[in-house]
């Protein structure tokens, strides 16, 4: 069992019966959806899922997890995703993937958050190895990326992988991923950027983490705000 199979099945044995479960996306995600899978077919654990995603419905959907529509939901029990980076205070960045509308509305919506990571996701601060992504309305994108330069960040709009086009969310939104000075507050930060106009949502993901769960030399080390 590697790092993130490890965390993931720990995860999963935290749920509880009847329990609605935030499904993240990406390949930790994926692992927790499988353990969750197992536990629902060989013990009978009843719950529902809400997907953050189209990718983490179709894998549930195979798996044969019961799904319920976001739009059907009021709020949920715990929402388990992992993040690119986690500082010291546990706040997060997410947005590699670019699901960020779904991944923070299902985040602030859950009594719990719980996230899966391992030791290479840790950093001392937000922005230390990755830029932060900044999902723009498209025909708004040069305004706020004027309005980015002028709280010190420097943005770029995120090309595809083989740079014939530009990135396009599932919300049809652009991604500015944005460089800041080491010095910048992240908590600071996230309340400015969701004061500029044009910004549809970003990847600080500031006092929403209620639980990271760590591999780490073969076992789970659990950090708890």
């Amino acid at each position: 069992m590697n790092d993130k199979e490890m965390v993931a099945h720990h995860a999963a044995q935290k749920i509880k019966e009847g329990m609605i479960v935030g499904l993240g996306t990406g390949s930790t995600a994926n692992c927790f959806i499988e353990a969750l899978a197992k536990r629902h077919h060989q013990e009978g654990l009843q719950v529902k899922t809400v997907s953050s995603s189209v990718v983490s419905a179709i894998k549930a959907r195979e798996l044969g997890l019961p799904l319920i529509a976001i739009e059907q939901l009021t709020g949920l029990d715990v929402y388990v995703d992992g993040a690119d980076e986690v500082a010291p205070d546990m706040t997060l960045l997410k947005g590699r993937g670019f699901d960020l509308v779904r991944e923070k509305l299902l985040a602030g919506a859950s009594r719990e958050f719980w996230v899966l990571i391992d030791p290479g996701k840790r950093v001392s601060r937000i922005g230390e190895r990755y830029p932060i992504p900044v999902e723009v309305i498209p025909f708004a994108w040069q305004m706020v990326r004027e309005s980015l330069a002028a709280i010190g960040g420097k943005a770029e709009l995120r090309q595809t992988a083989n740079k014939d086009g530009l990135v396009v969310t599932a919300h049809g939104s652009l991604v500015l991923d944005t460089v800041f000075a080491e010095t910048f507050d992240s908590h600071k930060l996230d309340t400015v950027l969701n004061g500029i106009p044009g910004v549809v949502e970003h990847g600080i993901f500031s006092h929403l983490a209620s639980a990271v769960f760590c591999a780490k030399d073969g076992r789970v080390e659990e950090q708890i705000a």
